[in-house]
């Protein structure tokens, strides 16, 4: 069983650097994009889309699929990445992110694009569609999960408190709300721009489980996907403390690299560290 665990870490490790990879390349030839928060999020995205959730790429709208919503949409590429590698459409669309004729524009289109479950890019929203997909899945008593990652930016939206009440009076142990604890947004620290710590303190106060875990380690991430299935009676928040740019030296913990693009020589020197 060690054995098995230990391959299955190695393969996830690699489909995360080639997330990584491709987050780079998209904001790249998108000249615009979201990298660093993209970053941030790719060895919990790859766990989710390559272990963790019930989909099937040949059959995108499966009714009975696990969903994710990713509420900090402006992180598409790392979305993006991930539904590409996992079957959804054809690699070398990643190329076309941001063009003004392709289907990968800056937040996810569920319209246009395989394997998204919902528009987001209004931050706040993200939770109270999950809420809505968790408690449908309820009533229609249907077996399938529901995930949701958010910024720790985002949190600051007073929606997201609203969603959370919701969440804990309707019991839906059926959701999963993950935060992308990285400290920084477009405007510096979150303690800096508007403070939402505690945050294990204020989801609990709101009826959530809570796990606490490395967002970059996979065994740590899986572990806790694991234990968030087995919680009855409310739902579950997992706050990832994660490095904002993670992988790339220069990016990380740089809010600058909230939103923009790398020229030639930051994109060669990128992709150098992450074949290494």
């Amino acid at each position: 069983m060690e054995d098995e665990r230990k391959q299955k870490i190695e393969y996830l490790s690699e489909i995360a650097k080639k997330i990584r990879k491709s987050i780079i390349q998209e904001v790249y030839y998108g000249k615009s994009g979201h990298i660093g928060g993209s970053l941030s999020i790719a060895d919990i995205i790859t766990v989710l889309y390559f272990d963790e959730m019930k989909i099937d790429p040949q059959n995108p709208n499966m009714e009975n699929r696990d969903r994710f919503v990713l509420s900090k949409g402006h992180c598409s590429p790392a979305l993006y990445a991930a539904l590409a590698y996992r079957g959804f459409f054809n690699i070398e669309e990643l190329k076309t992110f941001r063009n003004i004729n392709s289907n990968l524009q800056g937040h996810p289109d569920k319209k246009n694009v395989p394997g998204v479950d919902m528009s987001t890019g209004s931050l706040g929203q993200g939770l109270s569609i999950a809420n809505g997909m968790a408690l449908a899945g309820k009533i229609d008593k249907k077996d399938y999960r529901v995930y949701c990652i958010l910024g720790d930016g985002e949190i600051e939206e007073g929606q997201i408190w609203e969603a959370a009440m919701t969440a804990n009076k309707y019991k839906l142990d059926n959701l999963c709300v993950i935060v992308d604890n990285n400290n920084l947004q477009i405007d510096g620290t979150i303690e800096e721009v508007m403070s939402s710590y505690p945050i294990d303190q204020k989801f609990r106060s709101f009826g959530f489980e809570i796990i606490k875990i490395d967002g970059h380690d996979i065994n740590e991430i899986l572990n806790a996907f694991e234990v968030a299935k087995n919680i009855k009676n409310r739902p579950t928040c997992i706050i990832a403390k994660t490095i904002k740019g993670k992988g790339v030296s220069f990016m990380e913990n740089k809010a600058e690299w909230h939103g923009k693009s790398p020229n030639e020589e930051q994109y060669n020197k990128a992709m150098e560290e992450l074949n290494k």
